[in-house]
């Protein structure tokens, strides 16, 4: 038999993949009828369902509450049912939630409608957990310093909140007035503050493979450059005079953010360029939210931008990351402006991109044209931002802030269990009196006392020792600059005491989340290590077999 000859019978020998038998084939098929069937009697079920209870909520309400309604149960019943789907939905959500708020007329049970897609979800999460006996509690290296700030929050909540709420508040500090509900401000307190830990396992168990990471990751880059885009548009119609913005204000409300002068997307507005003063919401409730939201996607569209495997994506983070520098800019937001253009600068050096000079430099270039064309048509802009920045640095240095806040919690703690959960809480103003603290471990232990809030540090400091060894024992090369990039990002929010990032919209959700992405790093770097030597051995045996047949 001649070399052709062999190598023509070795091409039809089968190969390794097993083929399925006409029973197998049967089987396969009954299993996937019988779960379109399931599926169809579910929806339909979930559909009617959520139509009576609207019907019933339409005669009470209106159109509107009927709507909410159909709306609420539907998420309720398919979140529950596929949790996967339910937390890519709660991402996309959460920073379009301040403008669909508004859209839907500013009712506060809007505010929470992204547990809608979270609380079933994790439902989900945990049932699985518990028939596969797998772990809640990731990573376990928490499971400690979580367990003792739960114990912090649960006697704070029984012997301050509830004493509060039996008319023994002015022990500390306030009385329980009829029209105040201490108890209740407790557990929204509580929720605020660890509400969303189980995020964490939720982002674990939901990257199944390297093809789940990217898909997360392209959906968080994209959602970033539309909401940029939103309030980019928002932005225009106020220069063009489309949205007035608080120019015909007078007196203090020239200089505070409102709602009545919503523009386009988001909620709360200030706009008065005679006066020099800006502040957007962007797609938010309100304008330091947007800021925030700049500030967190800064670590996103730079991983994007760096680390995506596509050319096409690598772009579209690149123009993310050039939006968010620009909305930076146009914003307002003096803290986005101050921290944006350094975390871009901090992230290549920690990610070590700035050694990968092929990447780098088209990239470098391509967005300092970009940043330089619109610094460059807006001077005035610019000038106005970094001047405003600069005022407000001198007025109010954020170190001597911070310390004026902690002086000022310090003199007026009661007790080792504090004030009361919730009372510092901002979103807790309409069950009872608050104090206004603008700082967050200021508001942490004015709130659950000193060793509350040692336990909270020690909680956030777990997280970010883990997340530090789990991205650190990643080999493959851009798995590793996706994990730095989200590290940066759990460091300088476990520490960050300017402001309460930390207890709303998009940070709460976004450190808990991307700290599980980093702790899944390690199992989807080894299973891409698993198929590079899979494909590795196959090639071996290729090429052993050719060497045969031309022998």
């Amino acid at each position: 038999m001649t070399k052709s000859k062999q190598k023509k019978s070795a091409a039809k020998q089968p190969n390794d993949t097993p083929t399925l038998t006409l029973k197998e084939q049967l089987a396969v098929k009954r299993r996937a009828a019988k779960e379109k069937k399931e599926l169809t009697s579910f929806l339909t079920s979930a559909i009617f369902g959520a139509i009576f209870i609207g019907i019933i909520l339409g005669f009470v309400g209106g159109v509107k509450a009927a709507a909410g309604g159909i709306f609420a149960i539907l998420c309720l019943t398919l979140s529950f049912k596929y949790p996967r789907q339910a937390l890519y939905a709660f991402l996309i959500y959460v920073p379009l939630g301040g403008t669909i708020t508004y859209l839907l007329g500013s009712s506060p049970i809007l505010q929470l409608a992204k547990d809608a897609f979270y609380i079933p979800a994790l439902v989900g999460v945990y049932q699985t957990c518990q028939k596969q006996r797998l772990p809640l509690i990731i990573p376990p290296a928490i499971k400690i310093p979580l367990f003792i700030t739960l114990g912090f929050c649960i006697l704070t909540l029984l012997f301050v909140n509830g004493a509060q709420q039996l008319g023994a508040g002015q022990s500390v500090g306030f009385q329980a007035a009829s029209t105040e509900k201490p108890f209740f401000m407790g557990v929204l307190g509580l929720k605020v503050l660890l509400g969303y830990v189980p995020l964490t396992a939720c982002a674990y168990y939901l990257l199944r493979k390297k093809e789940d990471l990217l898909l997360l990751t392209r959906i968080q880059i994209a959602i970033t450059l539309i909401s940029c885009l939103l309030a980019l548009i928002q932005y225009i119609m106020l220069t063009k005079g489309i949205c007035k913005g608080t120019t015909d204000a007078e007196g203090a409300a020239i200089f505070k953010a409102s709602i009545e002068n919503r523009c386009f997307v988001g909620g709360s507005l200030l706009y008065n360029p005679d006066e020099g003063v800006i502040r957007l919401p962007g797609t938010f409730v309100a304008p330091w939210q947007w800021g925030w939201f700049l500030i967190s996607s800064s670590f996103f569209t730079f991983a994007s931008a760096f680390s995506d495997p596509s050319w096409l994506w690598r772009m579209v983070g690149l123009g993310s990351m050039a939006s968010v520098f620009l909305m930076a800019v146009v914003s307002g937001q003096r803290i986005a402006l101050a921290l944006v253009p350094i975390f871009f600068v901090v992230l290549l050096f920690a990610t070590g991109q700035i050694a990968n000079l092929k990447r780098f430099i088209p990239i470098g270039i391509i967005l300092g044209l970009m940043i330089f064309i619109g610094l460059a048509t807006n001077p005035a802009v610019v000038q106005e931002r970094t001047q405003s920045f600069t005022d407000r640095w001198n007025a109010s240095p954020p170190y001597q802030f911070i310390t004026d806040q902690f002086e000022d919690v310090w003199k007026g703690q009661k007790g080792i269990f504090g004030n009361g959960l919730g009372r510092a809480t901002n979103s807790a103003r309409a069950l009872g009196e608050t104090k206004l603290l603008e700082t967050y471990y200021p508001k942490v232990l004015h709130e659950i006392g000193p060793l509350g809030m040692a336990a909270f540090l020690a909680l956030v400091t777990s997280v970010t020792v883990a997340t530090f060894k789990a991205y650190q024992s990643v080999k493959n090369r851009n798995f590793r600059s996706y994990g730095a990039s989200f590290w940066v990002f759990i460091l300088f929010i476990s520490y960050n005491t300017y402001y309460y990032p930390l207890d709303v919209d998009p940070v709460s959700v976004y450190y808990w989340f991307f700290a599980g992405v980093i702790l899944k790093l390690p199992e989807l770097d080894k299973q891409e290590r698993l198929k590079e030597a899979a494909l590795g051995n196959q090639g071996k045996r290729g090429r052993k077999v050719e060497q045969s047949l031309e022998n």
